[in-house]
Parts: structure tokens; C-alpha cells; sequence
């Protein structure tokens, strides 16, 4: 089964998620008493302005730049929060901020020098890393120089705190931009992990049903032939079709739940069975020890010897077959060697099909391999997975 994607982001009413817009009205009234809270270097140029200092016309135009100033900046981070504008309209918004800023402190006085906080971190919230760092010293800068008018010793305190948060927001915008790229990756992860699953669940269905339907068909047609002169044979087949639907929806509902593994003992009681039906002549090994075979190994041979006999079943037409298994030292250590040859066609296709396209899978995840192609008299197929160091397995005749 795979992990839902929502889940290890648990607890969606209680966090804020940081690098998305905000997700209901708790959300939102977080993030804006969060923005709000910044809005506390507004507080001189509002005192400025009701403090009497200025002409009517001046405080009239000061509170227009001031409201102009506010809500683009105001804009420009709700939007960066959510869906951010276009690079063209962060520009623009950020050149309003760079133009009202320094003219409202030239013509309003030093109490207005906190804009320039504000502009700081717009460049370190909006801007590429490496535009930035040139951006956040030049409002320290530009500052200082329109200080020059009213004496620059006045603002002395600020030029740090403007340089400071604005790369200290440089800081959370990669912050919110590697947690956006976690998320992404989180979500692509468990992606591949349902597409993962689905191709397990596709390469059981195909070699479970694919074998069983294969030999309900055989003893379907054999029942058929016996059933006008040989009632009872024609009775024991069907009763033996009913035993493998039985057991082929069995193995259907493990492989739904993800427990199936074949064992290869079965799997070679079972190929005796379905190459009789068919009437091809069956060697098969005696039953193996496997006492030092993986699970996995051991359910990835099981799983090749179904899909080869399946094969010689429905496509070689062959009339005999021949299973041999066999331990090899290779350069690779110790192997376990699962050998299935018959004088059949092999089908006549080139190339693999899904079953062995997925039997290859199989074995590969268990660190094995698949040979499998025509031979001088017929088809051979060749899986081999590692096991522990041990005693030859003799392979019957």
C-alpha cells in the first residue's frame, strides 16, 4: 500500500504551511497578523503626518504616498504567499517601492526612512538570490545618501536593520522555496510509489490468471473430448477446473494484499499437473531443499517457473518440457539455477512479452538474472538467483 500524500502533512487545521497561499480563514488571520506585525516601522511616518509638521497640501500628499506605498507592498506579498505575479509585475511594483520610498524621506523628513525596511524585504522576498544581494545593500545605500539631506548621522541605526532583514529574508524565501521543492518531491515519490504498486499488481494478475485460465481452458477442451464416451474422466476434469478457479481466486485476493509468495515446491507439483493436461511429457526435479534460499529468491523462481510453463502451455506447442534445478558457483558467489527447456516453436515472437518483461523485474529486485531465447531444438528459459553458500542441489531427471 502506499502512504498518502496528506498524511505526513498531518494536521492541516493547526499549521500554516508555509510557501502556499493561505487555505481557509484561520489561515488567513494568521498570516496577516503575521505581515501585520511588521507593519510597526509605519509608525513614525504616521506620527509624522499627525503630528502637524507639514503643510495641508504636504500631509495630503504624504498620506497618499504613504497608502500608495502600503498597498503595493501589501500586493506584492500576499501574492508572493500564493500565486506570485509575473516577473514584469514584480518589477513594476517593486520600482513603485523604490520610487516612493526615497521620495517621500527627501520631501517628508527621517521619520519616513523606515520605508526603506520595507523595500528591503520586498528585494529579499521577490527577487532571484543573486539580483538580491545586489538589491538589499543598494536600498541601504540609496538611504543613506537621501539621509544626507536631513544628516546622515540620524540614520546610522536603521542602515544595519534594513541590510539585516532584508537578507534575513533572502533566508526565508529559500526556506519557503526548498520546503515548496520538498513538498513537490514528496508528492512525486509517492507517485511513483502508486505507479510501483500498480505495476506489482499487474505482474501478479498476469501470471496468476494468465496460468490458471490457461489450464481451465486445457481441462475444459479435455473434458469436452471425454464427455460423450467417458463421463466420469469428463467429471474428474471438471471437478479439477472447479479446484483451480478455487485456488486461482485464492491467489488473486494474497496478490491483491500484497502477501502472495509462491513457493517453488508447489509451483513444480503444479507444472507436473498443467503439462500432463496439455500432453507434453514433464521432467520435473524431485522437491528441493531450500533451506538456505531467501524467501524473495526462492518466490522470484517460483514465480519464473510459472510463467515458462505457461508459455510452453499456450504458445511452443511442444510435447515435451524438461525442468532442471541446479546450484552454480558463479563470479558473482553462489546461485541457485532454475533451467525450463522444451522442443516447442517458442512461439515464433522475437523479443519478450509482459510476462517475461515482468518475470525479468522480479528478478532483478531479488538480485538475479533471466536468460531466455530459442535453442537448437526447441525454447529454454534460464533464472538463476543468489543464495547462501551451501551444498550442491541435486536436480532430478
Amino acid at each position: 500500500m502506499t502512504e498518502d500524500p496528506t498524511a505526513a502533512g498531518a494536521r492541516p487545521e493547526t499549521q500554516v504551511r508555509i510557501g502556499q497561499g493561505p487555505h481557509g480563514r484561520r489561515e488567513l488571520l494568521v498570516k496577516v497578523l503575521w505581515i501585520g506585525v511588521w507593519l510597526v516601522f509605519l509608525s513614525s511616518p504616521v506620527g509624522d503626518l499627525a503630528g502637524g509638521r507639514h503643510t495641508p497640501a504636504g500631509t495630503v500628499a504624504g498620506a497618499i504616498g504613504l497608502t500608495a506605498f502600503v498597498a503595493t507592498y501589501l500586493a506584492l506579498v500576499f501574492r508572493q504567499m500564493g500565486q506570485p505575479f509575473s516577473p514584469r509585475a514584480v518589477a513594476s511594483l517593486l520600482a513603485v517601492l523604490a520610487v516612493l520610498a526615497p521620495v517621500l524621506m527627501y520631501c517628508l523628513g527621517l521619520e519616513w526612512g523606515g520605508l526603506f525596511v520595507y523595500l528591503s524585504v520586498a528585494c529579499g522576498a521577490t527577487l532571484p538570490l543573486r539580483a538580491a544581494c545586489w538589491a538589499i545593500p543598494g536600498c541601504g545605500l540609496v538611504m543613506y545618501l537621501v539621509g544626507l539631506r536631513w544628516g546622515a548621522y540620524a540614520v546610522d541605526d536603521l542602515l544595519p536593520l534594513v541590510v539585516l532583514i532584508g537578507f534575513a529574508m533572502v533566508g526565508v524565501g529559500q526556506l519557503v522555496r526548498t520546503t515548496v521543492e520538498l513538498r513537490k518531491a514528496r508528492a512525486t515519490v509517492a507517485q511513483l510509489a502508486a505507479n510501483e504498486e500498480r505495476l506489482r499488481l499487474a505482474r501478479d494478475l498476469h501470471d496468476l490468471l494468465g496460468h490458471s485460465l490457461s489450464l481451465i481452458t486445457l481441462k475444459s477442451e479435455l473434458a469436452g473430448r471425454m464427455l460423450p464416451g467417458h463421463p466420469d474422466k469428463a467429471a474428474q476434469q471438471v471437478a479439477d477446473i472447479e479446484q483451480v478457479s478455487r485456488q486461482a481466486l485464492v491467489d488473486v485476493r494474497e496478490a491483491v494484499t500484497g502477501y502472495r509468495r509462491p513457493r517453488l515446491a508447489v509451483e513444480l507439483a503444479g507444472t507436473q499437473v498443467a503439462l500432463t493436461a496439455a500432453g507434453v511429457a514433464a521432467e520435473i526435479p524431485a522437491e528441493p531443499d531450500l533451506a538456505d534460499v531467501p524467501g524473495e529468491a526462492e518466490s522470484a523462481l517460483a514465480w519464473a517457473l510459472r510463467e515458462a510453463v505457461t508459455n510452453v502451455v499456450r504458445h511452443s506447442g511442444a510435447d515435451r518440457c524438461a525442468v532442471r534445478l541446479a546450484r552454480r558457483q558463479t563470479l558473482d558467489g553462489p546461485m541457485l539455477e532454475l533451467a525450463v527447456e522444451d522442443n516447442g516453436s517458442g512461439g515464433g515472437s522475437g523479443g519478450f512479452g509482459n510476462g517475461l518483461t515482468g518475470l525479468t523485474e522480479r528478478l532483478e529486485k531479488a538480485g538475479g538474472t533471466l536468460e531466455a531465447g530459442r535453442v537448437k531444438h526447441g525454447f529454454r528459459l534460464v533464472a538463476r538467483v543468489p543464495v547462501a553458500p551451501a551444498g550442491d542441489v541435486g536436480s532430478g531427471a
